[in-house]
């Protein structure tokens, strides 16, 4: 991955990719120009061992290039689209993919941000949402939808898993079951898993029969706190549309953050290593706190727990890097913790360097309806944590001391 795609000697012996800080490019004939557009627009399909030539940094950028083609080794992916957030990646999916009169199944809980894009804006475009509960299964699923008397019109399946805030688990392989029940010969139902809460090291969707992959590169891929990106992943021909539709968009990331993503995924797999090696430390020391009454954790479930187990051991490798706990309380108790911290840091956000902890219900998904958030357990006494790569006893020893603040 380091290497892949791209050859110092074509570009005066750099050995790391430079930053192309350019808007667009020169052309060596007008013949060339009009090759390359004729590929860009799909005027020509691109002839045997013809690539797409270098335009304009709105459609492509060598920065975007290679890292579009290093990140489809870590999913196995045939093509990848980098966006200037994650927003950007999953908006223009689902604006590529649905149509006025469609149907969306989604899992719930999500994170705030799509929760609120697929129920309050799609509607504006007479796009019809439908979610289904964790603790459903797939016969009773499949019947919500042919209730909803909208099962012909069901066009995408969009599921998080595991999902923020709570890690709850949802079974990819299931959902493209229920996916490819309502397809037909004319219409093919896709599924599109966001993937952001393992990232690409820990899960891998398209394996087990995902369409999409979407990510926040903003998190593990970016991990540094520094650069908002999101990225889709797929096949060529349905990853065609989405980088056709970026490009009237105009939501592709810049050469920059192309630059910085480079960077960072030269050290992805040493840092989500090591953040999950800390998550496992510090969600053991948080099972046996007085003050801590239950938590949410990949690594909590047993055979006990029944299908989440199941679903941890066949799409899991790790338990991930993130911790959501409630203490005993209420938002008082909550927010008396999340003051009290030293070490780690008060801020949304999650997959980086540094731990994080937030306040969901009030933060992250404070536009989620309450009676959901109070049906799904994100409750005022809700802590998120995004556990980093610091020594785990001094991130032990900072939850320990604010967990203490509770009660003083």
């Amino acid at each position: 991955m380091m290497t892949y795609g791209y050859d110092p000697k074509l570009s005066e012996g750099a050995i790391k990719c430079p930053i192309f800080q350019t808007s667009t490019f020169v052309f060596k004939s007008a013949e060339e120009g009009k090759a390359f557009f004729e590929v860009a627009y799909g005027i020509r399909p691109k002839s045997e061992g013809e690539e797409l030539g270098l335009i304009y940094s709105r459609i492509n950028n060598p920065d975007l290039e290679i890292l579009e083609n290093r990140l489809t080794l870590w999913d196995e992916a045939e093509e990848c689209a980098v966006f200037e957030s994650g927003m950007a990646a999953i908006t223009t999916v689902l604006l590529e993919y649905l149509k006025p009169g469609d149907l969306l199944l989604i899992s719930s809980p999500l994170y705030g941000g799509s929760d609120h894009f697929i129920k309050h804006i799609l509607p504006k475009f007479n796009i019809h949402v439908l979610d289904f509960e964790v603790c459903q299964s797939k016969e009773q699923i499949i019947e919500c939808v042919k209730q909803s008397g909208l099962a012909d019109k069901l066009a995408m399946i969009y599921i998080e898993t595991p999902a923020n805030p709570t890690n709850d688990l949802i079974d990819i392989s299931q959902c493209k079951e229920i996916a490819k029940h309502f397809s037909t010969t004319e219409k093919e139902v896709y599924l599109a898993v966001d993937n952001t809460y393992m990232g690409p090291l820990w899960q891998h969707p398209l394996k087990h029969g995902a369409d999409f992959v979407l990510y926040s590169a903003t998190k593990y891929i970016g991990g540094h706190s520094d650069v908002i990106a999101g990225a889709c992943l797929g096949s060529k021909q349905l990853m065609k549309r989405v980088k056709d539709l970026r490009t009237f968009l105009g939501n592709m990331a810049s050469p920059n953050t192309g630059w910085l993503l480079l960077r960072s995924l030269e050290t992805l797999k040493v840092r989500m290593d090591a953040q999950a090696f800390n998550a496992n430390k510090i969600a053991a020391f948080l099972n046996t706190h007085p003050l801590v009454e239950k938590v949410y954790f990949p690594g909590n479930l047993t055979e006990k727990d029944g299908d989440q187990y199941r679903i941890k051991q066949s799409q899991c490798e790790t338990n991930g890097g993130m911790i959501s706990f409630d203490v005993k309380g209420c938002e008082k108790e909550a927010f008396r913790f999340l003051n009290a911290l030293k070490l780690i840091k008060l801020a949304v956000s999650l997959g980086s360097t540094e731990s994080l902890a937030e306040h969901p219900a009030t933060m992250t998904h404070i536009g989620v309806d309450f009676a959901l958030k109070q049906k799904l357990s994100i409750t005022e006494k809700m802590v998120r944590l995004s556990v980093g790569v610091e020594n785990y006893e001094d991130i032990i020893y900072d939850i320990s001391q604010a967990l203490d603040a509770i009660n003083n």
